[in-house]
C-alpha cells in the first residue's frame, strides 16, 4: 500500500489522566483559603485557566472568589514578602554621566 493512501494511525502510547484540581466536594468560596491559594501565583496574580486545568465555569467562580477575598482583606492584592528595595547608594547612569543619589 502506498504511504499516501495509508490511513492515519494513532500511537498506542498510554497516558496517565491527571486528577482535576477541584474535587466534586470542594466548595468554591472566598472563605476557602486553602483552595483559593492554589490558583494564585507567588506574585499574587490569578493563574490562567490553561495553567489551572479548570473548566470555564470553575475559573469564573475562582476569579470571583479571589476578588471577593481581596476586597474583604483576607487575601492581599500583591505579595510583598520580598519587596524590591533600592538602596540609597545605588548609582544611576544617565547618558554617559554617572551620578549618585
Amino acid at each position: 500500500m502506498d504511504k499516501s493512501k495509508r490511513p492515519f494511525l494513532k500511537s498506542k502510547r498510554s497516558f496517565r489522566r491527571r486528577l482535576p484540581p477541584i474535587q466534586s466536594g470542594d466548595q468554591i468560596d472566598y472563605r476557602n483559603m486553602g483552595l483559593i491559594s492554589r490558583f494564585i501565583s507567588e506574585q499574587g496574580k490569578i493563574l490562567s485557566r490553561r495553567v489551572n486545568r479548570l473548566t470555564l465555569k470553575q475559573q469564573r467562580l475562582i476569579t470571583l472568589a479571589i476578588k471577593q477575598a481581596r476586597i474583604l482583606s483576607s487575601l492581599p492584592f500583591i505579595n510583598n514578602e520580598n519587596p524590591f528595595e533600592r538602596s540609597e547608594s545605588t548609582a544611576r547612569t544617565i547618558g554617559r554621566r554617572t551620578r549618585k543619589r
